[in-house]
């Protein structure tokens, strides 16, 4: 990890990250996969699930029947699956939180507005596969989906070696009453739930989180298809003050590391000498030993930062331009920085709280902004799956008195007719 000073521009530039940017070796092959998805259906999902995922995969059908839940918890340790219940439990409650009434009102002179919610008809979840099964994913997705009200939630996730879904997933596509899975992932799974195939009907939007070839077939279809976000590597800024634990602040920056090599992981302070004993710390621990150690080698090696900074202030302008996923504010006093806060996926507060617990049993969306996006999106929530529409109704009293308003606006942009519709009602 390298240090460099809050107010250095040169040397902050290389801390802030922006904008989805993938080699052009990716936006070439996402592109290839795309198009064959398009032309050839299931046996192009087939052979990239043989070629990608599962050499000896033999199902010649790609959709997973979804076991009752008694029965999917049976293949599982006790400890997880209670994991995993408690998880949904929790992601339900503070999802239903999120739910807002329609608008209605009328106005004085008889017109009648209204702004309405409604939910999406079909939404594809994807659940990353990759090194190992992740039933959070499902969770994330699926159940604010089916809170939400929308009708079909369709779940793709890659399958293991075996061709087969993992035991974890099943239980969680269960518990969250999902209407589909599908043992399929990576780019290709994007492109069938955006396409359709002769097996799987397309989708109105995808969500969920992925590898840079998810990623990058999101931003493709995009307009094709709906999408959550581009989701970029992994990223965490701790703000930690003299009295942090230096053992907890590497503890953040280690587990955010191991997500991917690509991840962007930082802590400010204005104490020079806690960012010291991080680094001193740091130095001790046989990090290439570590489970996925060459992963988190690789991370802290490209990705991290030790930044100084000189005041309350100066951190606070850091977290703006870093516009962090994951924000740990391991400070005496939180609440300065929460009332400055404008650019975050998701803030973490105080020493009882890792920004691990947000990945898991908080409740709070996992799924974030990440590389800057932080700036002008938001994780994922209840207001995703579903879409809002205007109503409004004219009172005769209403047009009246706005038709000649409406007729010079639209005869001055040019639009004659939009100016003659007006006029008609004038005095109708």
């Amino acid at each position: 990890m390298r240090f460099v000073r809050a107010d250095d521009r040169v040397g902050m530039a290389a801390v802030v990250r922006r904008g989805w940017r993938p080699d052009v070796e990716v936006v070439a092959s996402v592109a290839d996969i795309l198009a064959d998805v398009e032309a050839r259906g299931d046996r192009a999902l087939l052979d990239y699930s043989r070629r990608f995922d599962a050499p000896e995969y033999r199902l010649t059908h790609l959709r997973v029947p979804i076991p009752m839940p008694s029965i999917a918890r049976a293949a599982l340790q006790e400890d997880v699956a209670a994991a995993i219940e408690r998880a949904a439990e929790r992601i339900a409650d503070f999802h239903r939180r999120q739910r807002i009434e329609d608008i209605a009102y009328r106005c004085d002179d008889g017109t009648e507005y209204a702004f309405r919610r409604e939910p999406l008809g079909a939404v594809g979840i994807y659940a990353p596969g990759g090194n190992a099964a992740l039933p959070s994913s499902v969770l994330m997705g699926a159940i604010p989906a089916k809170i939400a009200g929308v009708q079909r939630r369709a779940v793709f996730t890659p399958p293991q070696r075996d061709g087969y879904v993992h035991p974890a997933v099943l239980f969680a596509a269960s518990l969250c009453d999902v209407d589909e899975l599908y043992a399929v992932g990576g780019a290709q799974a994007i492109a069938a739930a955006a396409f359709g195939t002769s097996s799987i009907a397309p989708v109105d939007k995808i969500v969920g989180p992925g590898n840079a070839y998810v990623t990058e077939a999101k931003r493709q279809l995009f307009g094709i298809v709906g999408i959550d976000g581009l989701a970029g590597p992994s990223e965490v800024l701790v703000v930690a003050d003299a009295a942090a634990s230096s053992e907890l602040v590497v503890a953040e920056l280690l587990a955010q590391a191991e997500h991917d090599a690509q991840a962007r992981i930082a802590v400010v302070s204005d104490s020079f000498e806690l960012l010291e004993s991080c680094a001193q710390l740091l130095e001790a621990i046989d990090v290439p030993h570590l489970p996925r150690g060459q992963i988190i080698a690789a991370a802290l090696e490209r990705g991290g930062f030790f930044i100084e900074a000189k005041s309350k202030g100066e951190i606070a302008a850091t977290i703006a331009a870093f516009a962090p996923e994951h924000l740990s504010l391991q400070v005496a006093d939180p609440e300065f920085y929460l009332t400055h806060l404008r650019c975050v996926g998701a803030v973490f507060v105080g020493e009882s709280t890792p920004v691990a617990c947000g990945d898991y049993l908080a409740g709070t969306n996992h799924v974030l902004p990440t590389s800057g996006s932080a700036r002008f999106s938001s994780g994922l929530s209840l207001a995703d799956f579903t879409r809002t529409y205007s109503v409004v109704r004219n009172s005769p009293e209403r047009m009246r008195g706005d038709a000649a308003a409406i007729a010079a606006f639209a005869a001055f942009e040019g639009l004659d007719a939009h100016a003659q519709s007006a006029r008609l009602r004038m005095s109708n």
